[in-house]
């Protein structure tokens, strides 16, 4: 007997027909609105050795169509370790393919990050004598949106601020924020403490944890892109928004850094605030100073390939980095990764992977320390 399940937190799918093995069809449900969906997470219960044959049917209308290319899915037997299987699309549907192993297998469009695991690093965070956990607010659902910071307290600093995951389901990004902080809180790491020695550290894990429980690809519960929000918040639509915004009003930013999946390009970028109205001269040296650090300090990361720069005073002042960079004056960036596998080191089992994610959070914070001490000369 086949068996398909999402009731779960962050679980995503519609089932059409399951009656059969060979031919399973499935649907996305898309985001409140309606307007986005390509995010699914569920569970399949199957006969072991059994070769199942699976159909998203309605992955024609998905946001970015052109994801499709390339792309294969995540399965874990264990929901601790991600394997990719086949996939390919043909006439508008996603196929997939895995013959059983055991009775039961998730399936994911990547490697989910649950809100229990969100509180987790919360909790392990805040056992840090450095760091101090703290709510900014709830959100449209109820959810408590938390901000950490992370300071030695001896002096006045640069302030570097890192969001991540205002799209839910772009969960690579929180992986990237749990090997950011790894990588921060250990007492045997120079790097991180050359970067508290520079600077006091301000980090929303998660952006959106309504759209992340409910299955959302892109939007809160109310069906609104956050990372279109930053010039007119609101506590009616975009809370979490207005209450991070509110928080950086108080202490500055001086370095800033929004992380993010993308569900076409194969390859790890940044997208900088070259069409903000208050880029110049000397922004431009900060952001070619960065993108050398990060060249420098993450072999996963390029330059070659990535959105099209923004022509002067083109820039979309909704989007956070450009709406940050332009309102402090200071260097803001949005870090792209992979829902495939990154083209230039590509791995065949795992493609761009919760570990890979992690392990460019671990080397971003040395580009991020490099590209500050630079600056003090």
């Amino acid at each position: 007997m086949i068996r398909i399940n999402s009731q779960f937190d962050g679980g995503n799918i519609q089932v059409i027909d399951a009656s059969k093995a060979s031919d399973i069809q499935l649907s996305i449900r898309p985001d409140e609105g309606g307007e986005f969906f390509q995010w699914f997470n569920f569970r399949l219960q199957g006969e072991i050795g059994v070769k199942h044959q699976l159909r998203l049917t309605n992955a024609s209308k998905a946001s970015y169509v052109e994801g499709w290319d390339g792309y294969h899915a995540v399965a874990s037997y264990d929901r601790q370790n991600w394997f990719r299987i086949p996939c390919h699309y043909s006439q508008g549907e996603l196929h997939m393919e895995i013959e059983l192993q055991a009775e039961q297998v998730q399936i994911a469009y990547f490697a989910p990050y649950s809100f229990e695991r969100h509180l987790d690093l919360l909790a392990e965070c805040q056992s840090h004598p450095l760091v101090a956990v703290e709510t900014l607010g709830d959100t449209l659902d109820g959810r408590e949106l938390s901000l950490m910071k992370v300071s030695t307290g001896e002096g006045d600093k640069a302030k570097v601020w890192i969001t991540a995951r205002q799209h839910p389901g772009e969960t690579m990004a929180e992986w990237w924020v749990e090997g950011f902080m790894q990588r921060l809180l250990d007492p045997d790491c120079a790097r991180a403490r050359q970067l508290l020695d520079l600077a006091d550290v301000y980090i929303v894990p998660n952006m959106n944890p309504d759209g992340s429980v409910r299955g959302h690809l892109r939007t809160n519960a109310k069906g609104v892109n956050l990372n279109r929000e930053w010039q007119s918040p609101s506590l009616e639509n975009s809370p979490e928004v207005l209450l991070t915004r509110d928080r950086m009003m108080v202490e500055g930013v001086d370095f800033y850094l929004d992380v993010h999946g993308d569900e076409a390009l194969p390859y790890i970028f940044l997208a900088g605030g070259e069409g903000i109205p208050a880029w110049n001269d000397e922004m431009a040296a900060k952001q070619a100073c960065f993108l050398d650090m990060m060249t420098l300090a993450a072999a996963d990361f390029q330059t070659e390939q990535g959105y099209p720069v923004d022509k002067p005073g083109d820039a979309n002042l909704t989007v956070a980095s450009n709406w940050v960079g332009n309102h402090f004056n200071c260097l803001a960036n949005t870090l792209e990764m992979p829902f495939k596998d990154n083209a230039n080191l590509p791995d065949e089992a795992t493609g761009w992977s919760a570990e890979r994610s992690q392990a460019l959070g671990e080397d971003c914070l040395d580009a991020i320390s490099l590209y500050l001490q630079a600056q003090v000369g």
